[in-house]
């Protein structure tokens, strides 16, 4: 393709993404589906997710509690964080905060949960679940009972004693550790909510020993020491099987992210929770794009006068930046909170400072009398190192950040990165790419040259040099 040819297809590219850009952030709900041959996303709505600060939700304070009262292990804290914050994604809460405070406690943030209850239910419980042998007797959900765990049934023992708290102490057959997986399902027959599981090869193992031996006895199940079902073992199980019960939808929701994530290391008491409303969350939007608005304008006018039409190009090629980066935002998706707004505040400047280097390289080419076209080409190519230099300088510290939030739970920080290094990116494509393509096209549409335009004082007033 000839220089010619690929300036215009330059042209009908930044044409193409501009418009993707305007449908994707024209309010009203959309679905997204992103398919590459047999790979394919699953297709979902197209929206800007807001954080806690912005849109209210839920924030949970948990504390560790331990038989002998003392601060559990550092690994053992660190180790339930992570088994809450998986069943907190299981829950489909978009960028949740959930981090360690202190030696004891760990902080739940929930943005936009509809339900607290629920959410209280699927990761405050330690979720320690046990099949325990009941012989002949008939438990009804809801039994507290003792269990022989860690110690587990062995052919031919004896029925436990009770415990010393009179409670009937029953041998745990399989235990939480010995599933593979777990979800909710609704029966074929009754529609009822249910919870089905796969087992280890260890728990398969024990669970066809056992069942083989008791067929028709009753082997209740029992989670967190409360009996929710007790079921009567018709045939021998092995690798599979499912739980029923007087369950909702949520109930067997919140069973299934427990079983799927494991029994938290140690048990958490809820010391509180608080609902923070919207309204800070709507007043903080609303300042924060008053404060954009007020920003771009004051920048659009200081390049406008400054640098004349380049400035004009430059604001047109702003407004395209703004436009992409918030249509990337919707589309990855990219939870805004009050940092993640600031990093996307920070990296407009970025974008004015990239633009700034070229018109003025290209100011200089210009004085020393070089040809327009001449003066466009070479101004970017002066400037592209330091934009270079200074925007991978920006990008190391991102990725920096964003580790730092990832290894300590501050999500906060982790979107402060990610907002920067999207604005950091799309900065330099609209930069050198966008900016020098409206250049490029004014210059020929207006046939700018000193050999047309009345020699350098036409370029002189258009360019400000």
């Amino acid at each position: 393709m000839s220089s010619n040819g690929r300036f215009w297809a330059t042209v009908v590219f930044i044409g193409i993404i501009t418009l993707i850009a305007i449908w994707i952030d024209l309010p009203g709900n959309r679905q997204f589906q992103f398919q590459v041959g047999p790979f394919a996303l699953p297709s979902r709505e197209i929206k800007v997710f807001e954080g806690l600060d912005l849109q209210g939700g839920l924030q949970v304070l948990l504390q560790a509690k331990t038989p002998d009262g003392t601060p559990p292990a550092k690994e053992d804290l660190e180790a339930t964080r992570f088994i809450i914050e998986n069943r907190v994604n299981g829950l489909g809460v978009s960028e949740p905060v959930i981090q360690i405070q202190g030696n004891d406690k760990i902080v739940v943030e929930l943005p936009g949960l509809s339900d607290p209850d629920a959410a209280i239910a699927a990761f405050g419980q330690t979720g320690r679940l046990e099949f325990v042998d009941a012989g002949d007797t008939i438990l009804p959900p809801g039994t507290k009972v003792s269990t022989t765990y860690p110690n587990l049934w062995q052919a031919g023992q004896e029925q436990p004693a009770a415990g010393a708290d009179g409670q009937p102490t029953f041998a745990t057959v399989i235990a939480g550790e010995h599933l593979r997986s777990a979800e909710m399902q609704f029966d074929s027959r009754t529609r009822a909510p249910i919870v089905t599981f796969q087992t280890s090869p260890e728990g398969a193992r024990r669970l066809s020993e056992y069942t083989a031996k008791n067929i028709g006895k009753i082997m209740p199940i029992v989670l967190d020491g409360a009996v929710i079902s007790s079921p009567r073992v018709n045939a021998v199980i092995s690798d599979a099987g499912q739980i029923e019960g007087n369950f909702t939808q949520q109930e067997a929701s919140a069973l299934a992210l427990q079983l799927k994530y494991g029994a938290l290391k140690v048990p958490l008491d809820v010391v509180n929770t608080r609902t923070v409303g919207p309204t800070l969350g709507q007043d903080s939007v609303r300042r924060s794009i008053l404060a954009g608005i007020v920003g771009l304008t004051a920048v659009a006018l200081f390049m406008i006068i400054y640098y004349r039409l380049p400035g004009v190009l430059a604001t047109v090629a702003l407004l395209i930046y703004g436009l992409i980066t918030l249509a990337l935002f919707k589309v990855i998706p990219v939870t805004l909170t009050l940092p993640g707004i600031a990093g996307f505040v920070l990296s407009i400047g970025m974008a004015v400072d990239a633009n700034i280097l070229i018109f003025e390289r290209m100011r200089e080419e210009l004085r020393g009398g070089r040809p327009l076209r001449v003066a466009v080409e070479t101004g970017f190519q002066r400037a592209w190192p330091s934009i270079r230099d200074s925007n991978i300088s920006t990008l190391i510290t991102c990725v920096i950040l964003f580790w730092f939030g990832s290894q300590f739970g501050a999500s906060v920080v982790k979107g402060f990165a990610v907002t920067l290094s999207l604005g950091v990116l799309v900065s330099m494509f609209t930069a050198i790419v966008v900016t020098r393509t409206l250049l490029r096209l004014t210059r020929r549409l207006w046939d700018l040259d000193e050999s047309t335009a009345a020699a350098s004082g036409h370029l002189h007033t258009l360019f400000g040099y």
